[in-house]
């Protein structure tokens, strides 16, 4: 009966593990290996359903939720501005914005270095021959009959500072559009030393003779491809987000878009938009208690970039504006590293677009934890070390079961083997007379994998807090490990990790079946082919966790008087 256990495990994880390749390579635009889809067929990227809409979303600019399209125009009174673009800088952001519409089109990070040239910056929104990120707000009409207002496509005019000086904490810069549909349009950034949230204020002026009531919308235009230098080992989230307090953090595949099938929350009066990338993520918020709809879609901006593009907006109406009177809209737009206390900050729920999936209730005490041996130690490596002690610890008593039971198989192995091959020509009498030694022994084949099974949530939490902590980029620990979120270069880690499974699976009891006793080895040697791939604090992680786990393992057979001794394989 054992045996027959033992074997139905190793098929489950080893059928597991093929359908988690296959989920990886499909994720990451591959076809998947073992099962291929029959009809799988990727339309090429100018044929999505984006090419059906109408002119004004074709040029980016949203429209009133149950209303036809209005196409946007600049009047002929507004002055023919030249484009240009120019760049802001504060201590942390280079920051290009356009005068066309006052956009926002490309946000470079100074602190931190790009991972596939660290000659470089990391630059997230962007738009180049090769990516289109954008942060985008203009006004619309609300119903049909609404003429066009000033849009992100609007001429606008600049000024302002453009370096934040020594000594100097913010900068402020203005852009201000002509007369467009009887409003005026003046959006202010304002810019702080240290921060990589930016405060925007939206105030429009009725320059006509009769009452406005239009509707202010803000909208982050992005591809839908994945970041380059992605681990085709390993995948994380790339595409919108919404949060609300209603449904909280909701994230949307671009393929649902694609397909019209993406479910979020559509009304509320709290929360933001954002897209979410690893390490990385920009947002929308709105004040609490403002009225807003939210929309995630396709739009077609005529991009010679694949898979473009997907827009996720929000728009709130503004209360009628009388003639000569100005009603102002305050928001906030951040893009910059997903570090959860800066992010918590900022607006209730942002710190989640730091994913750790469905473990978050366990990933985010963690991560905490992790924060505060940081906070002692200064060192990311040791504090991830620090917290697999400490893990250990806490978790000591569950092993010491587990290890006490392998123990004891390890101490009747010797009969099982000796009655197995006395009876291996009668199957039946062979299980029962197995049962009868586990019982007279007081052994219980599966007592070694419920306490370790406990802690199994634990350790892939954790595995998510490492994968996802932007702290962990371009950090080193010591020597040759230059960047725990990169793969070690020598490969000694992933080889360290390799000889670490395979000496606990040396000191654990050999099965009796001769297939399981291969496979026990057969399956270590696989998974740590991984693990070549994975990022170095990822398996410093691993390291750690199994050098303890030899040591406890050790120090408990000895005491129970089974000494270790190392199964080596026979594989004839």
């Amino acid at each position: 009966m054992n045996d027959i256990r033992r074997t139905i495990l190793w098929v489950i994880f080893g059928f597991s593990m093929v359908l988690l390749w296959d989920q990886w390579q499909v994720h990451n635009g591959r076809k998947a290996t073992f099962f291929p889809s029959a009809t799988q067929q990727t339309a090429p990227a100018s044929a999505t359903a984006l090419e059906t809409k109408p002119a004004s979303v074709e040029a980016g600019v949203p429209v009133a939720a149950g209303q036809p399209a209005v196409v946007p125009a600049v009047p002929v009174s507004a002055p023919a501005a030249p484009k240009e673009r120019f760049d802001v800088t504060t201590d942390v952001l280079k920051l290009t914005f356009d005068t066309e519409g006052g956009s926002l089109v490309r946000t470079e990070f100074l602190k931190h270095a790009d991972m596939a040239d660290k000659s470089r910056n990391f630059v997230l929104l962007d738009d180049t021959k090769d990516r289109v990120y954008l942060a985008q707000t203009g006004v619309i009409g609300s119903s049909a009959a609404a003429g066009a207002f000033p849009t992100h496509k609007t001429p606008m005019s600049v000024t302002g500072e453009r370096t934040l000086k020594d000594g100097q904490d913010e900068l402020v810069i203005k852009f201000t559009s002509a007369d467009v549909g009887g409003i005026k349009l003046v959006k202010t950034y304002t810019v702080r030393r240290g921060a990589y949230d930016i405060a925007v204020k939206h105030e429009l002026t009725n320059v006509s003779a009769a009452p406005i009531a239009p509707q202010l919308y803000l909208q982050l235009v992005r591809d839908g491809n994945k970041p380059p230098g992605e681990s085709s080992f390993y995948s994380t989230f790339t595409g919108p987000a919404v949060y609300t307090d209603a449904k909280k953090y909701q994230k949307v595949e671009f393929a649902k878009i694609k397909k019209n099938t993406a479910e979020y929350e559509k009304q509320s009066n709290n929360g933001y938009v954002a897209m979410v990338q690893h390490y990385f993520a920009s947002a929308w918020i709105l004040p609490e208690g403002v009225q807003r709809t939210i929309s995630l879609d396709g739009v077609d901006i005529g991009s010679r970039v694949a898979d473009c593009c997907y827009r996720a907006t929000m728009m709130t109406p503004v209360e009628s504006i009388a003639p000569g009177a100005t009603k102002a809209v305050d928001a906030k737009f951040f893009a910059g590293p997903q570090e959860e206390k800066m992010l918590a900050a900022l607006t209730p729920g942002l710190e989640l677009v730091k994913d750790y999936g469905w473990l978050t209730i366990l990933a985010k005490p963690l991560y905490w934890l992790l924060d505060k041996l940081h906070g002692f130690i200064q060192n990311w490596g040791w504090s991830i070390v620090a917290l697999v002690v400490l893990l250990k610890v806490a978790f000591y008593w569950l092993n010491a079961k587990a290890y006490a039971s392998m123990a004891k198989m390890k101490a009747v192995n010797p009969k099982i083997t000796e009655m197995r091959a006395r009876l291996k020509d009668n199957p039946q009498q062979m299980q029962q007379e197995m049962m009868r030694i586990y019982r007279e022994e007081k052994v219980n084949p599966m007592g070694g994998c419920f306490p370790i099974m406990i802690q199994i949530p634990v350790f892939i939490a954790l595995y998510w807090v490492l994968l996802s902590s932007v702290e962990m980029r371009n950090t080193p620990w010591m020597l040759w490990i230059k960047d725990l979120s990169s793969p070690d270069p020598f490969y000694i880690l992933p080889l360290i990790m390799t000889a670490t499974s395979l000496l606990q699976t040396a000191l654990n009891p050999t099965p009796p079946d001769p297939i399981q006793a291969k496979m026990m080895w057969f399956m270590p040697l696989i998974f740590s082919v991984m693990f070549f791939f994975f990022p170095a604090g990822l398996v410093l992680y691993w390291i750690t966790n199994n050098t303890l786990s030899i040591l406890q393992q050790w120090v408990i057979n000895t005491r129970m008087g089974v000494p270790p001794q190392f199964n080596l394989p026979k594989f004839r």
